[in-house]
C-alpha cells in the first residue's frame, strides 16, 4: 500500500498515450484505457511477475484483456515497462503494418497473450490459460520444484459479460475452482448503444457468486488505489474458486466526456485531448510524453522479472537433473520448434482393405487410444458428448478439482459441458499457454455454435483440434436440424484451417498426424457415425497431401473426386459406370487446404488436364468448382429416416452417382478440358 505522486504520473501517463495514440490515428477506443489506468497500474506494478526481454517465460503471469477493444491499455503498459514496442510503434496505432493493430493479435505483438477483440472471447481463453496452469503445474511440480504458479489476469467489460461465450466460460472456471484465475471487472456501464441501463441491468457480482466465483466489489475505481491492492491481494489468497472484482470505473475518464458512450469508441477531439491534458499536469501542446520517472519506476519491476526468470532457468536446470523423464519432457514442450516426441508417429494405426468397416469417429478413438502415451501434452475432451464423440480412451482420467473425487488437475480428459463455443475459446486459451495440444468434441453441426472461437483458432495460430463428429445427412435419424450442409463450406473458407474429412482409417491417421505436426494450423475433423470400408490404395503418405488418386485409369473418361463417407460410394459406382463403358478415376480428397499446398504439378497429376471431373459430397456444393468441372451435392437441408434411406433419398448411391458421371461425360463429349487446377490459376493471375 502507499501510494505517491510518480504513481498518478504513470497512471496519467497510460491515460494520455491511450489519447495521442487515437487521436492519431483518428480511430480507437481511448475510454476504456482512461478508465482502467488506474488497475491496470496496480496490477501490472504490484503484482504481475513478467521478463519484457523474455515475453515467452513459461512462469510468467498472463494478462488478457477481453474488452480488447481498449488495446491501447495493454500497449502502452508494454511499451512502458520495455517490451520490444517502441513510442514509434505506439504512433503507428492501427497503420498497416504496425504491431499495434486495433485489437490485440498475439503473433504480431510481443507481449499480448491471445487475440481478443470479439466480446467475450478473451473471457474464454483466460479460463483455458488457467486451465492449461492447474495441469502443468499438477504434471511437473514436484516437493521443493514449484516450477509452475503463475497466475492468469483477466480484464473484461460490459460487453464481455453480456456475450454468451463468457457465461459458459465463467459457469466451467467456477464448477472447476479455478483458483489461478483473477478477473477484473471494468463496471462503467456504458456500451456503444450507451448507458446500459437500456438492456444490461442484472446483478452480475450475483450471477458469478452463482456459478461458484469468489467475488469482490470496488467502488472508486477511479482513485482508490489502495482498494483495487487489496481486493487483488485478497482474491489471490483464495486458492479454490476463481474471483472477480467489480470495478467501478468512469469511462474515459478526465475527458469531457467522460461517463458517456461518446468517448467509448471515438478519439478525443483537439481542445479535449489538451484540456485533459492539462488537468493531469502534462503540456498540452505535447503529444506521447513519458516522464523519465515513469519509465524508471516501471523499468525496476520488469527487473525484478528478469531476476524471477534467472532464478525460475537455475531451479529448473536442478530439476531436470533430480527429475530426468519429466525434465526433459517439459523441456521438448517448451521449445520453440515445438517438436513431438520421437517415435509418437509409429503408434499412429495402419489399416489393410481387408480390416472391418468402421465408423471415422471410432477410427478417431482408435487414433486417440494409440498415441496418447506417447504424445502427453495432449489434452481430449468433448462438449457433453463423450459417447457420441469417441473422444475418451479407455484409462483417461477427467480434469477436475481434486477435491470432488472424480478426477484430478493431472488429467487430461475434460467434461465442458453443454458449452460448446466456451469449449472453443477455452481451447485456444490452452493452446496459447504452450504446454498443452487441445481437442475437443462435438457435432459437425454445432461447431457452427462455436465458429466465432474457431475463426480466432485460425486468426490467432493456435495449434486446437476439433474432433466434429456426426457429419453429413449420414447421421440418419435425428434430422435436418443436426446434418450439415453448409458447415464445411463456411470452414473451408476460413485462412489458415485445415478442414479433414477422411474416408477411411490410413486417412483418419493422416488428418491426425497433419493436425499435430501443424504447430501453427488448428484443424477440423469431420467424422462419420455409419461405418465406412477401409479403401483400396489409401495410405498414411497419401493422405497427408490432402487429395491423392485412389483409383488410376488410363484413357478415362471421367474422374470423380470426394470427401469421406461419399468416397467408398464412387468407388462402388466406378464399377457400374465400367458396365456402361465409361471409364473412371477416383480422387480422395480430405483436406482442401493441405492438397491446395502442394505443388502445381502434384495437382495436375491428380487432376490433369482433358478429363471433365465432378465432385461428389453430401453437402452444399459451394467451392468444389475449384476442383471439379460439375458438382454433385446437396443444396437444400437433409431429412429424417435411416441413413441409408436418406441416401438413396437424395441419390448418393452408385446408381445415383454413376448416372451424373455419365451426364458429365455426355456433356464433355468431344471437349478436352482444361483441368479445374489450371482454371483456377488462370483465375488467379
Amino acid at each position: 500500500m502507499g501510494y505517491g505522486e510518480t504513481d498518478w504520473k504513470a497512471i496519467n501517463t497510460i491515460r494520455l498515450l491511450a489519447v495521442d495514440a487515437t487521436f492519431k490515428a483518428n480511430s480507437g477506443h481511448p475510454g476504456a484505457p482512461m478508465g482502467c489506468a488506474p488497475a491496470a497500474h496496480v496490477l501490472f506494478n504490484k503484482f504481475m511477475t513478467f521478463n519484457p526481454q523474455n515475453p515467452d517465460w513459461l512462469n510468467r503471469d498472463r494478462f488478457v484483456l477481453s474488452n480488447g477493444h481498449g488495446c491501447m491499455l495493454q500497449y502502452a503498459l508494454l511499451h512502458l515497462f520495455g517490451y520490444k514496442l517502441s513510442m514509434d510503434d505506439l504512433k503507428a496505432f492501427r497503420t498497416v503494418d504496425s504491431i499495434c493493430p486495433g485489437h490485440p493479435e498475439a503473433h504480431d505483438t510481443p507481449g499480448i497473450e491471445v487475440t481478443t477483440g470479439p466480446l467475450g472471447q478473451g473471457f474464454a481463453n483466460a479460463v483455458g490459460l488457467a486451465i492449461a496452469q492447474a495441469h502443468t503445474a499438477a504434471v511437473f511440480n514436484k516437493p521443493g520444484y514449484e516450477l509452475i504458479n503463475n497466475h492468469t489476469f483477466m480484464l473484461f467489460g460490459d460487453g464481455c459479460a453480456m456475450e454468451g461465450i463468457a457465461s459458459e466460460a465463467a459457469s466451467a472456471a467456477g464448477h472447476l475452482q479455478l483458483g489461478n484465475l483473477i478477473a477484473i471487472y471494468d463496471d462503467n456501464k456504458i456500451s456503444i448503444d450507451g448507458d446500459t441501463k437500456c438492456a444490461f441491468t442484472e446483478n452480475v457480482s450475483k450471477r458469478f457468486e452463482a456459478y461458484g466465483w469468489h467475488v469482490q466489489y470496488v467502488e472508486k475505481g477511479d482513485d482508490d488505489l489502495d482498494g483495487i491492492e487489496a481486493a487483488i491481494a485478497k482474491a489471490k489468497e483464495v486458492k479454490d474458486k476463481p474471483s472477480m472484482i467489480q470495478l467501478r470505473t468512469t469511462i474515459g475518464f478526465g475527458s469531457l466526456l467522460q461517463g458517456t458512450g461518446g468517448v467509448h469508441g471515438n478519439a478525443l477531439k483537439e481542445d479535449d485531448c489538451k484540456q485533459v491534458k492539462k488537468k493531469f499536469g502534462f503540456n498540452p501542446e505535447e503529444s506521447f510524453v513519458v516522464p523519465d520517472e515513469v519509465y524508471e519506476m516501471y523499468h525496476k519491476h520488469a527487473a525484478e522479472g528478469a531476476s524471477a526468470e534467472q532464478k525460475w532457468n537455475d531451479m529448473f536446470k536442478k530439476y531436470q537433473e533430480e527429475h530426468k523423464e519429466l525434465g526433459a519432457d517439459l523441456k521438448r514442450r517448451l521449445d520453440p520448434k515445438k517438436p513431438l516426441p520421437e517415435g509418437w508417429e509409429k503408434k499412429l494405426p495402419i489399416y489393410k482393405p481387408t480390416d472391418g468397416a468402421m465408423a471415422s469417429r471410432k477410427l478417431s478413438e482408435a487414433v486417440l487410444e494409440a498415441i496418447h502415451e506417447a504424445v502427453p501434452e495432449l489434452l481430449s475432451g468433448s462438449a457433453d458428448l463423450t459417447g457420441s464423440n469417441n473422444t475418451r480412451w479407455k484409462k483417461a482420467v477427467d480434469f477436475q478439482p481434486p477435491n470432488l473425487g472424480i478426477g484430478d488437475y493431472a488429467g487430461r480428459y475434460l467434461r465442458y459441458g453443454v458449452r460448446e463455443h466456451g469449449m472453443a475459446g477455452m481451447m485456444n486459451g490452452m493452446s496459447a499457454y504452450g504446454t498443452i495440444i487441445p481437442a475437443g468434441g462435438t457435432f459437425l453441426n454445432f461447431v457452427s455454435y462455436a465458429a466465432g472461437a474457431v475463426r480466432l483458432s485460425s486468426l490467432s495460430h493456435q495449434r486446437v483440434i476439433y474432433i466434429a463428429t456426426h457429419d453429413s445427412i449420414g447421421l440418419g435419424e435425428d434430422g435436418p436440424t443436426h446434418q450439415p450442409i453448409e458447415t464445411l463450406t463456411h470452414f473451408r473458407a476460413l485462412p489458415n484451417m485445415m478442414v479433414w474429412r477422411p474416408a477411411d482409417g490410413n486417412e483418419t491417421s493422416a488428418a491426425y498426424y497433419m493436425s499435430l505436426t501443424s504447430h501453427e494450423t488448428p484443424s477440423i475433423m469431420a467424422l462419420t457415425r455409419q461405418n465406412l470400408p477401409q479403401l483400396e490404395n489409401s495410405t498414411v503418405q497419401n493422405g497427408i497431401k490432402g487429395g491423392y488418386t485412389l483409383i488410376e485409369a488410363e484413357n478415362a473418361d471421367v474422374t470423380l473426386v470426394s470427401t469421406g463417407s461419399e468416397v467408398s460410394i464412387c468407388v462402388e459406382a466406378v464399377k457400374k459406370l465400367k458396365e456402361e463403358g465409361i471409364t473412371t478415376r477416383v480422387v480422395s480428397m480430405p483436406c482442401t487446404e493441405v492438397f491446395d499446398a502442394q505443388p502445381k504439378e502434384y495437382q495436375l497429376k491428380v487432376l490433369p488436364d482433358g478429363i471433365p471431373a465432378m465432385s461428389v459430397e453430401a453437402m452444399s456444393t459451394y467451392g468444389w468448382e475449384k476442383y471439379s468441372h460439375e458438382q454433385f451435392g446437396l443444396n437444400r437441408f437433409g431429412a429424417s429416416g435411416a441413413y441409408k434411406d436418406v441416401y438413396k433419398k437424395f441419390e448418393f448411391t452408385p446408381e445415383g452417382i454413376a448416372k451424373r458421371a455419365k451426364a458429365t461425360v455426355d456433356f464433355y463429349k468431344g471437349i478436352k478440358p482444361r483441368s479445374p487446377i489450371n482454371r483456377a490459376f488462370q483465375q488467379l493471375l
